[in-house]
């Protein structure tokens, strides 16, 4: 089990190379990889389960020890990313499927990476783990709701399919694991520490179905693709950061917050994207998911050095 733990560690620590690799291999041999395709929502399930599996009371219990905290985050979180992504898509003039693609990255809660990175930054993490959860408890009606008002101008939008997605694919998996934690709990700590290696297999091939449905897309336009994910990144970095400090919070939680806001569930942006939309409008999620694993470590080590001096 020791020998199992130390691979998931370091598949954790090393997740932006798979997912380069595998959406290199997906591009070159995109065959290889189509039967992925129907297994996303899965995929992502399994995810969310893990989630689940690693929270505690103590996590909502940061909710009423640092509520404006809490609130300032999860209200940045759902407002500046999308508002964001809405500005990216009409000032790059993005054909409609990648207009969707942005947003809809855009307007999921923050992902479970944002919490290691936080900590990593030597942030505010419980504060980390508690935006994370309360912004993933409230994306069955924030996200549908903001896809529906920000993106309908390019394409039909179901609000009401994408909550009945959410629900299956992400509230569930993590309500489950939330019981199987609180009903197993020795065996839930033991297999807590594999979780980041079936997380990592689990985003590296979701990356692998998005970019092999949609080679000829990212042949097209996928320099533009990236420089707007990367300017999404870096400015929801920002904008988190600024606003915590202009809330006059402590220097730790405007790590987190800028931390949160600026990585996304890009899985769940991918699972959306492919049920209500197409293949191409997962891609910016597919490219988010790497692109987020480069700039958080590198913005944590920053951070993490700075605290050190």
């Amino acid at each position: 089990m020791q020998g199992l733990v130390k691979v998931s560690q370091f598949f954790g620590k090393t997740f932006a190379i798979w997912v380069l690799v595998v959406a290199a291999l997906a591009f070159f041999l995109p065959g290889q990889f189509l039967w992925i395709g129907p297994y996303i929502s899965i995929l992502l399930g399994v995810i969310m389960f893990g989630m689940g599996m690693t929270l505690t009371v103590k996590d909502f219990g940061e909710v009423f020890r640092q509520p404006k905290s809490v609130l300032i985050g999860v209200a940045s979180q759902f407002i500046v990313m999308p508002l964001l992504a809405y500005a990216l898509a009409k000032g790059f003039n993005l054909p409609a499927e990648i207009a969707i693609g942005v947003i809809l990255v855009g307007s999921c809660p923050g992902g479970t990476a944002s919490n290691v990175m936080t900590f990593l930054a030597k942030g505010n993490t419980a504060l980390s783990v508690a935006v994370t959860s309360v912004s993933t408890l409230l994306a069955p009606i924030l996200t549908p709701a903001i896809i529906y008002v920000l993106a309908r101008e390019w394409l039909e939008v179901s609000a009401a399919s994408m909550f009945t997605s959410i629900m299956k694919i992400v509230i569930l998996p993590m309500i489950l694991g939330l019981i199987v934690q609180f009903f197993l709990k020795e065996q839930a700590k033991k297999s807590v520490d594999i979780m980041p290696l079936v997380s990592v297999i689990a985003i590296v091939m979701i990356v692998a179905a998005v970019v092999a449905g949609s080679k000829d897309k990212i042949i097209e336009s996928g320099l533009l693709i990236f420089a707007v994910v990367i300017l999404h990144n870096g400015l929801g970095y920002l904008f988190g950061f600024l606003i915590a400090k202009l809330f006059k919070l402590d220097y730790s939680s405007q790590k987190a917050i800028s931390i949160e806001v600026g990585m996304q569930n890009s899985g769940l942006g991918a699972a959306l994207a492919a049920a209500h939309f197409s293949p191409i409008a997962a891609v910016p999620s597919a490219i988010f998911s790497f692109w987020h694993n480069i700039s958080g470590p590198l913005l944590a080590t920053y951070w993490a050095r700075r605290e050190k001096k």
